[in-house]
């Protein structure tokens, strides 16, 4: 539940048509659609809001004949990989762990491609699926898939980062725009495993600025009675161009040692400026099960050196909804995530951008006044 007026889900996985989807054709096994969900989020110059949505495409039965089966795209099409059953465990519906190699190594049972649905400016009706312009998979590089955009504008270019998967790396990938809605690859802007990218919408001092999160398996310690606690955190970066980016010296949002619920944290919608300073919604993850319970926190960030905390809002900001996800429960594989990846000006609130336990996309309109 949020307590806010406005607050629903606009698209869910019934809503997408796979007979236009990039993977239509390729592959002799049924595939459906597992989530719909993690939608960057811009306002177009027609007024309208456009969500990038994360289609997660997967196989109906990915286990048969005694192996189990992962989608990935190879010179120009798709193709399916079988994995003897005995190396894999099986127990993620979205994905599965081989054994043996010495270090964690991971197959998907979906491949994820990026779908342009526009919306009516209050983010509530949709207007228009642009599956002409979906983003999908078009090197080695994103052979398991494009994922979890996020979209800023900074003057007159949109900026668009993606996750993109593969044996050789889990990176950040950019794609540029110059009308939010037509997307042009970039390259890669970040190597392995740096997820959540968000560019600050608007330059400091002449730079962008952005939010990353490097993930590994290895953190070192705090010392005995900090207020931090070890793990992965929000950092920062600086880029002359928005291409080439140097991580910042100062550490950003880290998670403190005195709560559970942001043992783990990730960013969540690109920074935007306000009066009072930069205004990010962030995800926590408190540990539950395999995947945890993702909720939404904010910060105000220094207008002119956002590592620099000025405030942070102590309770979540939104939750994860059973009331909004009761009529699509049937088809639910996760429980307590909301996962908030976009945020557009509304007038006197924010219209914000989430996935609902990697399933829907949520629309929730929080009112300018909770962040002070």
């Amino acid at each position: 539940m949020s307590g806010f007026a406005v607050d629903r889900l606009v698209l869910v996985p019934d809503d997408i048509d796979l007979s236009r989807s990039p993977l239509a054709g390729h592959l002799d096994a049924e595939t459906y659609v597992l989530g719909a969900f993690n939608p960057g989020l811009t306002r177009l110059p027609n007024g309208n809001l456009l969500m990038m949505v994360r289609v997660a495409e997967a196989l109906r039965e990915p286990i048969r004949d005694g192996k189990v089966h992962a989608i990935r795209w190879a010179d120009g099409r798709y193709m399916l990989d079988g994995w003897p059953l005995e190396l894999a465990d099986t127990a993620d519906p979205r994905k599965f762990m081989l054994h043996g190699g010495g270090w964690k190594i991971m197959a998907l049972t979906s491949l994820s491609w990026l779908l342009p649905v526009e919306l009516s400016p209050d983010g509530l009706e949709r207007v228009a699926i642009h599956y002409d312009r979906a983003v999908s998979p078009q090197g080695s590089w994103q052979c398991y898939g494009v994922e979890d955009a996020r979209i800023s504008r900074v003057g007159d270019e949109w900026l668009m980062t993606t996750c993109s998967v593969s044996p050789e790396r889990h990176s950040t990938t950019l794609y540029t725009s110059a009308n939010g809605l037509d997307w042009r690859f970039d390259g890669i802007v970040l190597d392995h495993q740096n997820k959540d990218m968000l560019i600050f919408e608007g330059l400091i001092g002449g730079r962008y600025w952005a939010q990353t999160r490097p993930l590994g398996d290895l953190y070192f310690a705090y010392p005995p009675g900090s207020e931090w606690r070890a793990g992965p955190s929000i950092n920062l970066a600086t880029s002359p161009d928005g291409r080439h980016w140097r991580p910042y010296l100062d550490p950003g949002i880290r998670p403190r040692s005195d709560s559970v619920a942001t043992a783990r944290m990730g960013g969540g919608t690109p920074p935007i400026l306000t009066d009072a300073g930069w205004l990010t919604l962030w995800h926590g993850v408190e540990p539950k099960e395999i995947v945890g319970i993702y909720r939404t926190y904010w910060s105000l960030l220094d207008r002119g050196d956002p590592s620099r905390i000025i405030r942070s809002g102590g309770a979540p900001l939104l939750e994860a909804s059973p009331e909004l996800t009761r009529p699509i429960e049937h088809q639910m594989y996760l429980s307590d995530v909301v996962f908030t990846t976009g945020i557009a000006d509304g007038g006197d609130h924010y219209v914000v951008a989430s996935g609902e336990a990697d399933l829907a996309c949520r629309i929730t309109h929080i009112p300018k006044s909770v962040f002070g």
